[in-house]
């Protein structure tokens, strides 16, 4: 056995996944609070250059700078209130200045980062594979939150999770290049035209063209085939969420509630990723 060797046995490999996963995760944060900013100040900087004005003198902001401070009283965060989980939990879910509250988002987000890397490592060893599904499942946690709290995909993440996909299967990793091509064809194309049709009947705008580019990207890792799992269990979800949320106003829909795809298309393609064949197997078997 090589020296590092023993990091790839299966008793270790997982945890080195779990403790790298936790890290991600706190830098996922960062990109889901962060990454909508700095399309705001894109925007603003563009609209000024339209109009033929100065774009505003901003500050700089990005992933990287400024320091990360308290959403509240702007106190800036040492490096050991930032280890992922454990921080939360020694600081009891306060901040260790002001003490005011700590979102569960923030916890979350580092959890499922962490689990999803040590599912991956222990589902597909120390391979090509584990790397991918560890991504698709970053990218597609902070895409979920983003799209939740802002309404926004951000082609910073979905184009890249495309191109991501494409070449991971460049070899088959998932499923073949072909599969994986026509796959992120099927995956635009069929929510366009489900957009465009809903437009057509209602004469309004039912999801944005950021959802089309997600499910570009589920289809690229995936593969054709997988899609119209995808679809269905997204939507599926998305009507129980819904439901739950009509049951929250007492039978009444919410007019203030925004139907948010993004979400949906992660569960679904975190789904189909890992069990998407059994469950195929299962429903080609009972009819």
């Amino acid at each position: 056995m090589s020296t590092f060797g023993w990091l790839a046995q299966p008793a270790v490999f997982p945890w080195l996944a779990l403790l790298f996963g936790l890290c991600i995760g706190s830098f996922l944060n960062v990109v889901i609070h962060r990454l909508p900013k700095m399309m705001e100040r894109e925007w603003r900087a563009e609209c000024a250059a339209l109009a033929g004005q100065e774009p505003p003198q901003e500050a700089a902001f990005n992933l990287v700078v400024p320091r990360s401070r308290c959403l509240s009283c702007g106190r800036g965060i040492g490096a050991l209130e930032n280890i992922p989980l454990l921080s939360f939990a020694v600081l009891r879910g306060r901040c260790a200045g002001c003490r005011a509250p700590i979102g569960l988002k923030y916890p979350l987000v580092e959890a499922l980062a962490g689990v999803g890397a040590a599912y991956a490592a222990w589902r597909f060893g120390p391979s090509l594979a584990a790397l991918g599904a560890a991504l698709f499942t970053w990218f597609t946690i902070a895409l979920a939150f983003i799209d939740q709290e802002t309404g926004l995909l951000p082609d910073d993440l979905t184009l890249p999770l495309v191109w991501i996909g494409l070449a991971l299967n460049l070899n088959g990793t998932f499923t073949t290049l072909p599969g994986a091509v026509i796959g992120a064809l099927a995956g635009y194309l069929s929510l366009w035209l489900v957009y465009w049709g809903f437009k057509l009947l209602t004469g309004k705008e039912g999801m944005g063209y950021g959802d089309f580019k997600m499910n570009a990207a589920v289809g690229a890792f995936l593969g054709w085939t997988m899609l119209p799992l995808v679809i269905l269990l997204s939507s599926l979800v998305g009507l129980l969420f819904g439901a739950l949320q009509m049951f929250a106003a007492r039978g009444r829909w919410d007019g203030g509630f925004r139907f948010h795809f993004g979400p949906y298309l992660a569960i679904a393609g975190i789904v189909a990723l890992y069990w998407g064949e059994p469950i195929v197997r299962w429903y080609q078997y009972r009819l």
